[in-house]
């Protein structure tokens, strides 16, 4: 695999050349690892976190030093990807100067080379001024899981004109803000195509179909390791969750039976 740093201006570069964009989430070591040696052009330390590794039923409730100490894991692991750190709920939308001094945290102590915000319109501001500090800001509109109590559920969001002209005109002031890539989420494929060819940076997609620019899905949904909620999106690459249980129970059956450790595993 090449060895060149994947940057934000990789990004842009990727797009023009037409080659898509590869996104997985981390949240340790040992995984990032594993991602950056294969070629991964992008490393989020999602906030996906709070409910793959901590259990809770949303994102919400993650803080920022949670995601730091992520962050931290994963940007130790990757010398080729580009590592983005999510801002969590609240750690942006208080107001201007905690966002950004929350996502230069990112930087400073978590070693990431850029955050992702949700939202569109709303936030171009904000947007604005953690760019101006030097920060570079992925965008993530279309389904934002942190506003799940606001929609209800987890549902496909742009289905109608108004909803439509909301994401197209976010992703066209989210680019003119100086975003270096925006995150579609749970939206048609036409739509997302539409908004792919409006503008110049890249559209990486989760749910959005297959002409974005790239592609992110959570490691433990593909790698079949979470298993209360499968998005109709996330093609599952293995069952690894069958294969721990299988492992388990043969070490619990070796043990309980005197079968392990054996006299070569002994001394």
């Amino acid at each position: 695999m090449a060895e060149k740093k994947v940057t934000t201006k990789t990004f842009l570069e990727m797009k023009q050349k037409g080659e898509k964009i590869a996104v997985l989430t981390a949240y340790d070591y040992s995984t990032a690892k594993i991602l950056d040696e294969l070629g991964i052009d992008c490393i989020l330390v999602g906030d996906s976190v709070n409910m793959v590794f901590y259990g809770y039923p949303n994102t919400l409730s993650i803080t920022m030093d949670q995601m730091l100490y992520h962050a931290k894991a994963v940007s130790l692991a990757a010398k080729r990807a580009l590592v983005i750190g999510d801002m969590p709920f609240l750690s942006y939308q208080t107001s201007v100067s905690d966002a950004v001094c929350n996502a230069g945290r990112f930087l400073k102590e978590g070693g990431a080379g850029g955050v992702k915000i949700e939202g569109g319109l709303e936030m171009i501001e904000t947007v604005k001024k953690i760019i101006e500090a030097g920060i570079p800001v992925m965008g993530h509109i279309g389904l934002v899981p942190q506003s799940i109590h606001k929609f209800g559920k987890y549902s496909v969001q742009g289905k109608d004109k108004e909803s439509q002209k909301y994401l197209l005109d976010s992703a066209l002031a989210l680019e003119k803000a100086g975003c270096f890539s925006i995150v579609l989420e749970a939206i048609p494929q036409e739509l997302a195509k539409k908004i792919s060819q409006s503008i110049k940076i890249p559209t990486i997609g989760i749910g959005a179909g297959p002409n974005c620019d790239g592609q992110v899905l959570v490691i433990n949904d593909i790698l079949g390791l979470y298993e209360e909620f499968k998005p109709k999106f996330a093609r599952r690459y293995a069952e690894l969750s069958k294969e721990i249980r299988k492992a388990v129970k043969n070490y619990f059956d070796d043990v309980k039976k005197g079968r392990f450790p054996s006299e070569k595993e002994s001394f």
